[in-house]
């Protein structure tokens, strides 16, 4: 895996790719402790990608003038804010190391999680070496609210990911360039990952708290569940068809029910309340079959666009 010691270096070994929004606080020690991990691994070519996701703080300029200081940083620019994973497939396709290390600079994590993943993928071969958490960090609400997320994907979705999943993951070259070559425009990283294939393994890894408030709140936890969702299953149209059916054989049975009582009791039309509750419940599903089929349409739209899911607008990059 080594080059020769009299072969020309093409390129890095181990490309570090993480993503900068209001990540000011943890930059000088993320730095610190990634170099820290490659000096353990004795990896001498490599190269660590920034990339900004429209960071309203100072996060560019400061990573913009550290290059002075460490020339294998690159920075790359988004032209705007697109989200976490466009940022982060920006990376990925921007990254030219051998093998690439892909992680949150928030510190959640620490770098040095690199030694045992690196140890574990030349060991087992893999393709990928990702993380996961043995108990979900933070209090009762967020540990419930990621293990739903997991438990719903993997029940409704026709792909599964590890549940506890990390954003940390050692990945080969050739296992990078076929995510890439997906073409969704419908972000899931984690799922897209998945869905690749090749050789996959997990280790467990500590994962902290994190200094300051969170972007990830509960409602965009729940958006990414249903973008998720949407991206990689059918299954929710499904059944939301089976409902219908449902809804439809019930009501039948209730008119039949209603004109029965009226041929064989001559009573006026009863269940007044019951009948209304049906009908309440009729136009909910209705109501609600519409939302989800918006959102499919909504996903067929964005794909059929066809636009890029980031633009970068500088890299900063040793020649």
């Amino acid at each position: 895996m080594h080059a020769p010691q009299d072969a020309p270096i093409e390129g890095p070994r181990i490309s570090i790719v993480s993503t900068m929004y209001r990540s000011r606080p943890f930059l000088e020690e993320f730095l610190d402790q990634s170099l820290a991990a490659l000096a353990e691994i004795e990896c001498r070519h490599f190269e660590i990608v920034l990339v900004n996701d429209g960071s309203p703080d100072d996060s560019l300029e400061w990573a913009v003038a550290k290059r002075a200081e460490l020339p294998e940083l690159v920075v790359v620019d988004l032209s705007r804010n697109f989200g976490h994973h466009a940022a982060m497939q920006a990376g990925l396709s921007l990254a030219r190391g051998e093998l690439v290390f892909l992680i949150d600079c928030d510190l959640e994590v620490s770098p040095m999680v690199l030694v045992d993943m690196h140890a574990k993928l030349l060991q087992t071969k893999s393709d990928m070496v990702y993380g996961y958490q043995e108990a979900r960090k933070g209090g009762w609400v967020e540990r419930r609210a990621g293990g739903m997320f997991y438990r719903v994907f993997n029940s409704m979705s026709d792909v599964r990911i590890p549940e506890n999943m990390t954003t940390e993951r050692l990945m080969t070259r050739r296992f990078v360039q076929a995510s890439l070559e997906l073409g969704d425009k419908n972000l899931f990283i984690g799922g897209m990952l998945a869905w690749t294939g090749y050789q996959q393994i997990g280790i467990p890894i500590p994962k902290g708290q994190r200094e300051g408030a969170s972007s990830y709140t509960f409602m965009r936890r729940l958006r990414l569940m249903v973008d998720a969702i949407s991206a990689f299953s059918a299954q929710p149209l499904t059944l939301l068809f089976n409902a219908g059916v449902s809804i439809t054989g019930l009501s039948v049975l209730y008119i039949a029910y209603l004109v029965a009582r009226k041929i064989l009791f001559d009573d006026t039309l009863t269940g007044f309340t019951s009948l209304m509750a049906l009908v309440t419940l009729s136009l909910g599903m209705t109501t609600m079959g519409l939302g989800v089929i918006g959102i499919y349409l909504g996903k067929v739209y964005k794909q059929v666009q066809n636009r890029p899911t980031f633009i970068v607008r500088d890299v900063h990059r040793a020649p």
